[in-house]
Order: C-alpha cells, then sequence, then structure tokens
C-alpha cells in the first residue's frame, strides 16, 4: 500500500511539474542560442582583430551591422529579399504538392515505381548547380527558372519521405478500414495521411532548407533581382559587408521556413507529442 501511494503521488508531481520542466528547457535553449551567437560575434571580431585583414575581406561586425541598416533604409534589402522569399515559398510548395501526390502513387503501385524509380534516381546523380544555367537559358532569368530550380530541389526529399510514411502505415489498419467499407478517400484522409504526416514533415523539412539553396543557385547563375543576384552585386563591386548581409538575411529565412515546419508538426502532431511525455 505505501508503494502505491508513493508511486501515485511521483505520478502527479511529474504531470503537475511536467510543463514548467519544458518551459526551462525553452528558456534554456533560447539562452544557449544567444549565447552562441554572442561567441560567434567575439571570434569574429578577433579574427578581425589579430588578422588585420581589409574590410573588402573580412569586415567588422559593426561594418556589417551599418550596411544592412542602410541596405534596410534604400529598401535594397527588402526588395531583393521579397523576390527571394516569394521564389522560395512557390517553389516549395509546388515541389512539395508535385512530390506527394506521385509519392501516393508510387507507394500504392509496386509497378509504377519500378518504371519510373531509375529515372528519379538518375535525376538526383546530376547536381542541380550543373543544370540551373540550362533552366535559365531555357526559361529566361526570371522568376519562373527559379521557382523551377527550388521544385526540384525539394521534390525528391519530399517524395521519398511520402512514399516511407505511406507504406509505413500497419497492414491490420487497412484490414480495419476495409472491414469499415471505407472508400479510398476516407481510407487516404483517416488513416494514410495521419499516419504518414510525421515522415512527410520530416522531408518538408529538409525541403525548406533546401528551397533556399536553390532559389540562391539559380540567381547567382542569372537574375536581376534577388538575395543570389545582391551578392554578386556585393561581389563585384568589393562590397564583402553586403555579401555578408545577402548571406546572413539567406539564413534567418532558412531557419524561419524550419521553424514553421517545426510550429506545423507541433500543432498537427500533438497527439503523437502527448503520448511521447
Amino acid at each position: 500500500m505505501p508503494r502505491s501511494r508513493y508511486a501515485l503521488g511521483f505520478f502527479i508531481n511529474y504531470k503537475m511539474e511536467a510543463p514548467n520542466v519544458l518551459k526551462q528547457i525553452k528558456r534554456v535553449r533560447g539562452w544557449g542560442f544567444l549565447l552562441a551567437f554572442l561567441i560567434g560575434l567575439i571570434i569574429w571580431q578577433t579574427c578581425v582583430w589579430l588578422l588585420q585583414l581589409p574590410a573588402f575581406i573580412l569586415p567588422p561586425p559593426v561594418r556589417v551591422a551599418n550596411r544592412f541598416i542602410t541596405a534596410v533604409a534604400d529598401g535594397t534589402l527588402w526588395r531583393n529579399f521579397s523576390t527571394t522569399l516569394m521564389e522560395v515559398s512557390v517553389g516549395l510548395l509546388a515541389g512539395s504538392s508535385v512530390a506527394s501526390v506521385l509519392g501516393y502513387l508510387l507507394a500504392k503501385s509496386r509497378g509504377l515505381e519500378r518504371v519510373l524509380a531509375p529515372f528519379l534516381v538518375a535525376s538526383q546523380a546530376v547536381p542541380i548547380a550543373a543544370i540551373a544555367p540550362l533552366l535559365v537559358i531555357w526559361f529566361g532569368p526570371g522568376i519562373f527558372s527559379k521557382v523551377l530550380i527550388c521544385a526540384l530541389i525539394v521534390f525528391f526529399p519530399v517524395l521519398i519521405n511520402t512514399m516511407v510514411g505511406i507504406r509505413s502505415v500497419p497492414e491490420n489498419l487497412h484490414d480495419l478500414m476495409c472491414s469499415l467499407n471505407a472508400s479510398k478517400m476516407q481510407t487516404l484522409r483517416y488513416l494514410e495521411f495521419p499516419a504518414a504526416l510525421p515522415v512527410l514533415l520530416g522531408g518538408l523539412r529538409i525541403g525548406a532548407t533546401l528551397s533556399v539553396i536553390g532559389a540562391v543557385v539559380g540567381e547567382l547563375v542569372g537574375a536581376d533581382r534577388g538575395l543570389g543576384f545582391l551578392i554578386n552585386v556585393g561581389r563585384g563591386q568589393y562590397d564583402t559587408a553586403l555579401v555578408f548581409v545577402a548571406v546572413f538575411t539567406l539564413v534567418a529565412m532558412a531557419l524561419s521556413l524550419y521553424g514553421l515546419v517545426v510550429w506545423l508538426e507541433k500543432k498537427y502532431l500533438r497527439w503523437q507529442i502527448e503520448d511521447e511525455s
């Protein structure tokens, strides 16, 4: 009897203290990120002092910050940032949508997979940087070629994760849906999609960061607007501070997209998080 009371008391205290522990972990992570950022700035400034390199090779953090303020004030940064963000968003959405549909079809049809798998794998053997110039030549230096590059670089990870997620659904659950006379659409909506969602969102995490790379590769090849174009301008004018500003903005964009996918996981996979806790 005392042991059962002790176990019950421990369980109640755990349930009461768990939210506070999670809040403390999140607070520690936030401070850890800030501390890592400050340490990076200190190392950066120390390298500038010790190496005594000219500003066009390694500008100090203060100079990059001033260049950032100038780029924001004259609208240069926002104009190029919005272009890259639109390319990344449309490319990520298009590539993920097509990959999800095709991944579902391949997961349900072994014959279709045997026919298309060699072509899909071969397409990944060619680096996107090698075909980006061709796409820019064929479709022009406008936004469409950048969106296409983003979609292509996102396509394969989401496709594979969709196939893995759909095929990971237990067969006995399929038998249960059949016993309930569920249609294929009902099976997809109430069983296959929720079961595959964790794996699908995992692929979307990878695609969110890769889409930024795709947009920049296309803009570096040929563009008149975008953060990749801004990097080319800074490089041509030996304005290394502007290059740093564009690179840091790209990092912030990638982290924001990654964080958005993590937020979607917390929202739509709340049942999984509660089960694990």
